[in-house]
């Protein structure tokens, strides 16, 4: 005994042929995966070589140059000559290298988590390295498509390196301002530092002594924190400064949006008259003040200019505007 077949539901106006077209398996195309794909900005495609090629090299630079106790030109390109001071001094090095790159990172990851937070693409940190310069570096940027942003959003990326640098920079360089000896007679021809006002704070509380010895600070008389804070604050400084798409541009355009043009305008005049005023001193930015001016000293428009900060943003923000008096060495280097 068989069972019978079911019974054929199909209306009669629906051709068999195509019920079983539909019913039968079709072979799976490439357009229909591509079709599915759609862009995370979540995750995305991060270049990873470059970054870490970068972070290695910055830290042999910078540790070369700590180990050379910030000359590292003397005996550059002797072996011998490089692997006794290596030798030498070569936990003054790992010091400078650990603390200065800890102020870099923690600046630049202040705004890599915020670009994450926000879905705006970015890049992995890339850090600068300069192993004949005194520092051993240029810092560290994101390159970021900071026009999906909004005002709000491309305020809150832009100050918050500055101020997660800060929180690392500030108590490395109290460490360092402590451990200075001033009473070192600076080596001729050294290299002179000038101080920041947050550095001639420190100085008057934590050796009043010196008071009059602060303006200047001799390379030879450093130590590698208070180089490395040092060097942080000229960094924050310098990246707060009210200008183009440095963190204070982002900052004074979230402030003050199209506005900010005008203020980035007067900033730059007076930046100029500054330097010219004090070229023998400050001459070492006008490098700096020539490649704002190639990039464009205006902040390019957000996504959504016309969203306004809150209250607790724009008090911050105007706070942070004296971030470069506090920090930046104004009259830069001297012999």
């Amino acid at each position: 005994m068989t069972n019978p077949a079911p019974p054929d539901d199909t209306p009669e106006s629906t051709p068999r042929a195509s019920i079983e077209a539909a019913a039968s398996p079709r072979v799976l195309r490439r357009s229909d995966i591509e079709s599915r794909q759609t862009f995370d900005p979540r995750a995305p495609n991060r270049r990873r070589t470059l970054p870490l090629v970068l972070f290695i090299a910055t830290c042999l630079s910078t540790f070369w140059v700590g180990a050379a106790q910030y000359r590292p030109l003397q005996g550059m390109g002797n072996l011998q000559l490089m692997w006794g001071t290596i030798a030498e001094n070569w936990l003054e090095g790992l010091t400078y290298m650990g603390a200065v790159l800890a102020i870099l990172l923690t600046h630049e990851m202040g705004h890599f988590l915020l670009t994450v937070r926000y879905h705006i693409p970015a890049s992995y940190p890339l850090c600068i390295p300069v192993p004949f310069n005194p520092i051993g570096t240029m810092g560290a940027v994101i390159s970021m498509d900071g026009m999906r942003a909004d005002r709000k959003q491309i305020f809150d990326i832009g100050l918050a390196g500055p101020l997660a640098g800060l929180v690392v920079a500030v108590p490395i360089l109290w460490i360092g301002v402590g451990q200075l000896n001033l009473d070192i007679e600076p080596l001729p021809g050294d290299i002179q530092l000038n101080s920041p006002l947050i550095v001639t704070w420190m100085m008057d509380y934590l050796h009043p002594e010196w008071a009059d010895k602060a303006d200047w600070i001799a390379i030879s008389q450093v130590n590698p924190w208070f180089m490395a804070g040092w060097v942080g604050m000229l960094i924050t400084g310098l990246n707060m400064l009210p200008i183009s798409q440095l963190d204070g541009g982002h900052t004074l355009y979230g402030l003050f949006g199209p506005r900010a043009h005008t203020y980035a305008r007067a900033f730059l005049v007076s930046a100029i008259i500054y330097v010219v005023m004090f070229l023998e001193q400050a001459a070492i930015w006008t490098p700096m003040l020539i490649l704002v001016i190639l990039i464009g000293v205006h902040h390019p428009k957000t996504s959504n200019d016309k969203i306004e900060l809150d209250d607790f943003r724009w008090t911050l923000g105007m706070a942070s505007l004296s971030i470069p008096i506090l920090c930046f060495p104004l009259l830069g280097l001297k012999q």
